[in-house]
C-alpha cells in the first residue's frame, strides 16, 4: 500500500500550493497561459502548486515566483509568501544559501530550460538594430535629397557628398553623442535595448534578487550592508524582501520602492 506524498498532504491541508492551484482553476486559467503571462516556466508554476521545492530554483527566486503568481491569481501575496516560507524545507534553504559564493555574482544565470530554446547574443541584436536604423536614415536622406533636386536646381558649389550628409544629419545629439530620444541618431530607437546601470544601497542586511532581460543574475540572495553597482540589459526583474533596508537608483534616478511594495516586500519589473 502506498502512502501519500508530503506535497499531497500539504495541499490537502490548504497550503499555499493548494491555494494557488484552486485559484487558477477558479479563474479558469491553464498553466500554459499563466506561464506565458508571467514569463515564468510552466514547470516552475507546476512545482509551486505541488510544493515540489526540489524542482524550483533558489529560494529567493522561487519565493518571488510564488508572490507574482499570487498577484496574478488575485490572492494575498503576503499570505502566500508567509506560507511559502513556512513550508520551504530547511535543508534546501541552507543549501541555497551555501551556493552563493559572494554577495554579488554579476555573471550568474537563472536556472532555466535549455531544450528547444534559441539563445540570442545581445550584442548581435544591438548590431542588427543599428544596421536597420542606419538603413532607414540613409533611405530618408536619399528621399529628401531627391525631393530637393526636383524642387530647385542645385549649383555645384552646394553639392555635398553622401558621407557629408550622413555626418550632418544626426539630430540633437548631446555631448555624449546620444540624442534626446535615447539613440545616437534620435530616430525612435528602443532605449530599453541599451545597457542600463543600477545602484543598490543597503543600510542593513536584506535579500535582494535582480536579473536582466538576458536572464543574467546581477545580484541574488542575502546581501550585507553596502553599495552595489550593477549593469545589464533592461527590463530588470527586481525582488526585495525588506525595502526599508534598500534604496535603488536606475541610471542615476531614484526608484520609489514604496510604489511597488506589498508590506515591506517588493517584486516588480523595472525599465528606463
Amino acid at each position: 500500500m502506498t502512502t501519500p506524498s508530503s506535497n499531497t498532504q500539504s495541499n490537502a491541508q490548504g497550503s499555499f500550493g493548494a491555494m494557488l492551484q484552486q485559484a487558477r482553476k477558479t479563474k479558469q486559467v491553464s498553466l500554459e497561459d499563466a506561464a506565458a503571462e508571467l514569463f515564468i516556466l510552466k514547470r516552475h508554476l507546476q512545482a509551486l502548486e505541488n510544493e515540489n521545492f526540489a524542482d524550483l530554483p533558489q529560494a529567493a527566486f522561487a519565493r518571488g515566483f510564488a508572490i507574482n503568481y499570487a498577484k496574478f491569481l488575485g490572492l494575498d501575496p503576503v499570505k502566500i509568501a508567509n506560507s511559502f516560507d513556512a513550508a520551504y524545507p530547511i535543508d534546501l534553504k541552507s543549501r541555497s544559501t551555501n551556493n552563493i559564493e559572494s554577495p554579488l555574482r554579476p555573471m550568474g544565470t537563472l536556472q532555466r530550460d535549455t531544450h528547444n530554446r534559441i539563445r540570442f547574443n545581445p550584442l548581435l541584436i544591438i548590431a542588427v538594430i543599428g544596421v536597420i536604423i542606419l538603413a532607414i536614415f540613409l533611405f530618408r536622406m536619399v528621399s529628401n535629397a531627391s525631393k530637393e533636386n526636383n524642387e530647385q536646381p542645385v549649383t555645384s558649389s552646394e553639392d555635398i557628398s553622401a558621407l557629408e550628409q550622413a555626418q550632418g544629419a544626426a539630430i540633437d545629439t548631446d555631448a555624449n553623442g546620444v540624442g534626446a530620444s535615447g539613440s545616437a541618431l534620435n530616430l525612435g530607437g528602443d532605449a530599453s535595448m541599451a545597457p542600463a546601470t543600477l545602484d543598490v544601497k543597503l543600510t542593513d542586511a536584506a535579500v535582494v534578487t535582480i536579473t536582466d532581460a538576458t536572464g543574467s543574475s546581477l545580484i541574488a540572495g542575502s546581501q550585507n550592508a553596502g553599495n552595489y553597482q550593477l549593469s545589464g540589459m533592461p527590463p530588470f526583474n527586481v525582488q526585495i524582501d525588506n525595502i526599508n533596508n534598500v534604496s535603488l537608483m536606475l541610471n542615476q534616478e531614484a526608484v520609489a520602492l514604496d510604489s511597488y511594495a506589498t508590506g515591506t516586500q517588493a517584486s516588480f519589473e523595472l525599465a528606463p
